[in-house]
């Protein structure tokens, strides 16, 4: 079973706290290698980043073993050992069992264990310490040409963990690989179980993965034409067809595929990408003015709503879910230069440190629409050099940066706290945007009284 070490393997210099991991398991007489994506990434030239060990010691014995041990999935044979601040995951042999859904008992050979792994590529192991490299499944020709492959029968992987056709589709994504035949056709048969068994946890960070790869729109594909999109995210299909306008060549579908694959690998901007046009299906109408083509009014904010819904639904952070609902609900603009100085401080005000992305968002968004893109493009470029501009003036965009607060407020109008204070507080905040000079607390305080008779 032991074969010739490639190259990438025979110069690799792993870190020592995990030689150490290594060593510390054989001297007490138990197996040890590195597995999984860690030499995948090694023989594909990148550097791993992280590590993972297999071997044949029980779990109770790996956290006998160390001196800091997190039982991150005991129950599962995985413990993390840590190691002068180096971690690694320590996973024992794994028998007949499912995957990620079911406990049961270990196997005691390497062989067992890299035959219930899910693709050829990850079912590789080296040993640095005696430079062995074990390969029992092809997986390092496969990487050479570039295809993913099931690990023996697909259905059988696809049954112990029915999130492997997704995780198929996420590979597939990062690296720009072809699926093996059989391991694709077999992948519809278990839209069901999916369904069923997977938790959204988990698919959330799978399509997390997927949507930060290189080739997102290539994966996406992958899970519509084998049934899970429908699944994860049916929304997406509602615009598959359907026809835009003058400005846009590319369906709602397409375009929005097209735009992801244009915006940087950035997961919040991602996110804000593949759900900017979310709600045009729901909200298009036939236009008045142009036969054929269709009108989205009002898309952006009904959209930004459902961007959030569904962002919580695959179980990203609230944090998350709230920029990329600010992400959609902004991203509709096209900037002129009749823009005023005040409208451009508004749109800061509303994004605040949004901003960056928001550019992403709507860079993406241009790119994606097949026609007219430059003009678009020289129009966004002005808005950021306009807005650069303005912001080293250090402008008050937001309520803490006005020159007065809470507590003039309240002693300036004679009332207690109250939900006035927020709405006055918020006035001299616009009357600031639209004209900064007037951030001083003499003028802030003149404003209120003439605002509010005081």
């Amino acid at each position: 079973m032991v074969e010739a070490t490639p190259r990438e393997l025979r110069e690799f210099q792993p870190p020592r706290e995990l030689m150490g991991i290594l060593g510390r398991l054989r001297e007490a007489g138990h197996e040890a290698w590195i597995v999984g994506g860690a030499v995948r990434d090694l023989l594909l030239g990148r550097s791993p980043a992280e590590f993972d060990v297999a071997t044949s010691a029980s779990p109770d014995r790996v956290v006998a073993l160390f001196d800091r041990v997190v039982e991150t999935g005991i129950a599962h044979g995985t413990v993390t050992v840590v190691q002068e601040g180096f971690s690694c995951e320590v996973t024992t042999y794994r028998a007949g069992r499912a995957y990620a859904e079911e406990g049961g008992g270990f196997v005691g050979t390497l062989e067992e264990d890299l035959a219930m792994r899910d693709f050829t590529v990850n079912a590789m192991a080296y040993d640095p310490i005696d430079d062995r490299f074990v390969d029992p499944h092809g997986g390092c020709a496969d990487l050479r040409a570039g295809r993913l492959r099931a690990v023996g029968s697909p259905e059988a992987r696809y049954s112990e963990d029915p999130l492997r056709p997704v995780r198929a589709a996420r590979f597939a994504a990062r690296f720009g690989w072809r699926i093996d035949r059989e391991t694709r056709r077999a992948m519809p048969a278990f839209v069901d179980e999916f369904r069923r068994r997977v938790a959204p946890e988990r698919i959330g960070q799978e399509m997390g993965k997927l949507l930060v790869s290189p080739h997102p729109r290539y994966g996406l594909e992958i899970l519509r034409r084998t049934g899970y999109l429908a699944s994860i995210l049916p929304e997406l299909l509602e615009g598959l067809g359907l026809r835009q306008n003058r400005w846009h060549r590319y369906d709602v579908y397409h375009h929005v595929l097209r735009a992801l694959n244009a915006a940087p690998p950035d997961l919040v901007v991602r996110l804000a990408v593949l759900l900017h046009d979310v709600d045009k299906p729901r909200s298009a109408a036939p236009s008045p003015r142009h036969p054929g083509e269709n009108t989205f009014y009002g898309h952006e904010v009904s959209g930004a709503k459902r961007a959030r819904e569904i962002c919580l639904r695959l179980r990203f952070s609230k944090r998350i879910a709230d920029e990329v609902e600010l992400l959609v609900r902004e991203h509709q603009f096209v900037y002129t230069e009749e823009w005023s100085d005040a409208a451009v401080r508004r749109m800061l005000a509303r994004v605040g440190d949004s901003f960056d992305r928001l550019l992403e968002v709507r860079r993406a968004d241009i790119l994606g629409h097949g026609r007219n893109e430059e003009a678009l493009l020289d129009d966004l470029r002005a808005l950021e050099r306009r807005s650069r501009k303005l912001l080293e003036q250090r402008p008050a965009l937001q309520i803490r940066d006005l020159a007065i607060g809470g507590r003039e407020v309240m002693e300036t109008l004679g009332i207690g706290p109250s939900p006035k204070v927020g709405e006055a507080l918020r006035y001299l905040l616009g009357q600031v945007l639209e004209e900064p000079s007037r951030n001083e607390p003499e003028t802030l305080i003149r404003l209120l009284r003439e605002r509010y008779g005081a």
